[in-house]
């Protein structure tokens, strides 16, 4: 197929090729050349398999994050919102991040409360919900982070996904803990959860338990 797919050849755009060129990139660090080749492929290649242009466009703007280019990524997700593909996660959240590594902090902020005020709707997607959280945490914004960690944990819970709940709880559960929060159900679903998976308990804060599930 040639260089990971980029051949006179057709080459149809799937996760297995996209996975092989992010991993080489988190092996060599060189994030660019993953960019450059994603953004080929998402322009080039056939969208018969099981990836779509979309979502194409949204993993080059990732690996253009990581190369501390914003501005490129932030074209790559607008690509990917023009082009209404089925994506791993809402466009706007990833685009808010590059819009906020560009200074645009309040075109940044504008969509996620546009997100926001979409209701459950806006939060129907536990992956676009940890990616805000993170986002806000990183910004400081605690109670908002703290806000969509919750919408995110809620809407797992609804769907039975235990892999990204447990992901959700343990980001909730530092994003409480930095605010002072005492434990609550949630945290001890975190707890039920590790013991699952065979692990030893999260470290709790010096703090009474107590409290519900509240965001």
């Amino acid at each position: 197929m040639g260089d990971l797919g980029i051949s006179t050849h057709m080459v149809v755009l799937n996760d297995d090729l996209f996975d092989e060129i992010e991993f080489d990139a988190a092996r060599t660090g060189d994030y660019r050349r993953a960019a450059l080749r994603m953004n080929h492929l998402a322009a080039t290649a056939e969208q018969t398999g099981s990836m779509s242009r979309a979502e194409a466009y949204m993993r080059a703007g990732d690996q253009w994050l990581l190369a501390d280019e914003p501005a490129i990524a932030a074209e790559r997700f607008e690509l990917a919102m023009a082009d209404g593909g089925a994506t791993f996660a809402d466009p706007r959240a990833p685009l808010a991040r590059a819009l906020f590594a560009l200074g645009r902090r309040d075109e940044g902020q504008a969509l996620i409360r546009e997100l926001d005020n979409e209701g459950t709707e806006g939060k129907s997607d536990p992956r676009t919900c940890d990616l805000i959280a993170e986002l806000l945490a990183e910004q400081g914004d605690m109670d908002g982070a703290l806000h969509w960690a919750t919408a995110g944990a809620d809407e797992c819970r609804r769907r039975g996904d235990r892999a990204e709940l447990r992901l959700l709880l343990s980001l909730r559960y530092r994003i409480r803990n930095d605010l002072g929060l005492p434990e609550d159900d949630y945290d001890r679903l975190l707890d039920e959860l590790t013991a699952d998976a065979g692990e030893g308990p999260r470290l709790r804060p010096a703090r009474p338990a107590g409290g519900t599930a509240d965001s």
